[in-house]
């Protein structure tokens, strides 16, 4: 279901993949996160993806113009997982309510893996 804003001028829809594009940018601004993660299928193991794809690790869903995300991230190795899915939260949240004027209910945090650099 998507999201609808209504005014004396009309009414506003605003799909989910619009909300999860939104979200996801603001995530990628977030310290200690590497990138969104998707299941690959076939192996049963996450992999980070590409910034063009960055929404297929982002579920969104919105019931009576309320909206609940599910992310599931790459974080960096040696970072505090806690602090980053607190800055997550947080900034995602202002960000979506500052932007579409609703209101956000729910995030989850999924860290599905953690990359370590040479």
């Amino acid at each position: 279901m998507s999201a609808e804003l209504e005014n004396e001028l009309g009414v506003i829809t605003i799909g989910n993949e619009v909300i999860a594009k939104i979200a996801g940018i603001t995530a990628m601004e977030c310290y200690g996160i590497v990138g969104m993660a998707a299941k690959n299928v076939k192996d049963g193991l996450f992999q980070l993806l590409k910034v063009e794809s960055l929404t297929k690790g982002i579920k969104v869903s919105v019931e009576e113009n309320k909206i609940s995300i599910d992310f599931h991230i790459i974080v960096e190795y040696g970072t505090n997982i806690s602090a980053i899915a607190d800055n997550i939260i947080s900034t995602v949240k202002y960000k979506l309510e500052k932007a579409l004027e609703l209101e956000v209910e729910q995030i989850n945090i999924f860290v599905e893996g953690v990359r370590v650099d040479n």
